[in-house]
């Protein structure tokens, strides 16, 4: 057994923790662009390209993303790719990010008041300058909040990437385990570490929340 004071421990975890907020911000990032096109596609592209992206949505919605991340990291490899776990998590965090966030902007614009399509439809605009100069501003506002609140949960779900061998927080607090025998001393530091990221991102969607909600 080696012996680890508790700043070792500490330590440790939070250099691995770097690897958590960098996963997650690419992630986040990433499936925000992807999401954003998926969006667009979904509300202005032919019926037929709207049913994919519904379809592309309920695909990563309904399968667990355990194994979003298995596939990921062994599919790459099958078809070709040199995969390594941060490259498989990177994308397969990406993919699944872009189905929340496009199912989060795309109830966020079916949730602006039906008068404001009509407003706009009745300034002979074109969808497209509808969306862009009337639908799309108010959208945003209602979106703000559970967008920063998907960010807690992309957090939380980057530690599913250990399962591949990425070395993150989850999987820093396993392997200093093993080499300590403590297990409840070092999983109580990855608990209060996460809990450290996650909750004043909790605090600010909430305030944004209310502030918007006051605005309104």
């Amino acid at each position: 057994m080696v012996e680890f004071s508790l700043w070792d421990i500490l330590r440790n975890l939070l250099l691995a923790a770097q690897w958590t907020v960098v996963l997650s911000l690419i992630a986040f990032i990433g499936g925000g662009l992807v999401g954003l096109a998926l969006l667009v596609a979904r509300t202005t592209a032919s019926r037929a390209m709207q049913q994919g992206v519904a379809g592309y949505v309920q695909v990563f919605q309904g399968t667990p993303l355990l194994m979003q991340l298995f596939l990921a990291y062994f599919g790459m490899a099958m078809v070709g790719f040199e995969t390594s776990a941060w490259t498989a998590a990177a994308v397969a965090l990406t993919l699944y990010s872009s189905a929340f966030l496009a199912e989060i902007w795309h109830g966020c614009i079916k949730a602006v008041p039906k008068g404001q399509w009509e407003a706009a439809q009745s300034l002979a605009l074109t969808l497209s300058e509808q969306l862009l100069h009337i639908v799309f501003p108010q959208a945003v506002r209602i979106a703000v909040a559970p967008t920063v609140g998907f960010l807690v949960q992309l957090v939380k779900g980057t530690a599913l990437a250990s399962v591949i061998g990425f070395v993150e927080l989850t999987k820093a607090g396993t392997m200093i385990t093993n080499a300590t025998f403590r297990p409840f001393v070092v999983y109580s530091c990855v608990a209060l570490i996460y809990f450290a990221l996650c909750y004043p991102i909790s605090l600010y969607a909430r305030s944004l929340e209310n502030r918007l909600h006051v605005h309104h």
